[in-house]
């Protein structure tokens, strides 16, 4: 991802061409956001992103060919890593649930304030992951329901370090983020974020976001 001393790389994926051109638009007012490739649908995106390695992917769900939920699971499997956020009119739980688990990094609304759009992807160019208020309520109550019925979340069997790196998921910081806060090399901080995913049964940092702010885990102090 974007070490942010230079614009995040956007890739726009959406089958209307006024919307691509809307996008582009908000996305232009942050100098620190560059819209390098727009694309059609699906199949387009994916030959798109392999040319211009964007850190963030804009992905409709619904375009010809080949659609955005079957675009993130691909993409996915690429070897160079890419953030992806869904940007679509349908906020169905069916459609929110399928992108978070076929590796979608955010899930945001077209008619969401265009503020959302340009913290979104920020955030994800950072490393991190995002979703507007309205889909993270929605997640929100959602898992709140599943732990209803399974209440047993087990935060316990994380180790003291899991519980710092599962604080840095929650604040939105990315790998490198967290591993300037808590003095350690990256590939250490993907490890215990690999971990922590598989002690919580999670599937994805936004599952374990919430869990960690559900859990009242604050972000990790700094200290440098």
């Amino acid at each position: 991802m974007t070490s942010g001393s230079r614009p995040v790389r956007v890739l726009v994926a959406d089958d209307e061409a006024l919307v691509r051109a809307g996008v582009r638009a908000i996305l232009a007012r942050d100098p620190q956001v560059d819209v390098v490739a727009e694309a059609a649908d699906g199949h387009e995106a994916i030959a798109l992103v392999r040319r211009h390695r964007p850190e963030v992917v804009l992905l409709d769900i619904q375009m010809p060919g080949l659609d955005g939920l079957t675009a993130v699971a691909r993409l996915h499997r690429e070897p160079a890593p890419v953030g992806v956020i869904m940007l679509t009119t349908f906020g169905q739980d069916a459609y929110v649930t399928r992108a978070l688990e076929e590796g979608a990094d955010g899930f945001l609304l077209k008619a969401d304030d265009p503020r959302e759009l340009l913290n979104g992807v920020r955030a994800v160019g950072a490393g991190g992951a995002y979703l507007s208020p309205r889909v993270a309520g929605r997640v929100i109550a959602g898992m709140r329901a599943h732990r209803a019925a399974h209440p047993h979340r087990p935060l316990e069997r994380l180790t003291e370090r899991e519980h710092e790196v599962l604080a840095g998921i929650g604040a939105g910081l990315s790998n490198a983020e967290i591993a300037g806060r808590l003095h350690l090399v990256e590939g250490t901080v993907k490890a215990h974020v690999s971990s922590v995913l598989a002690k919580l049964g999670v599937r994805n940092r936004v599952e374990a976001a919430i869990a960690a702010h559900e859990a009242g885990l604050l972000a990790p102090p700094d200290r440098r």
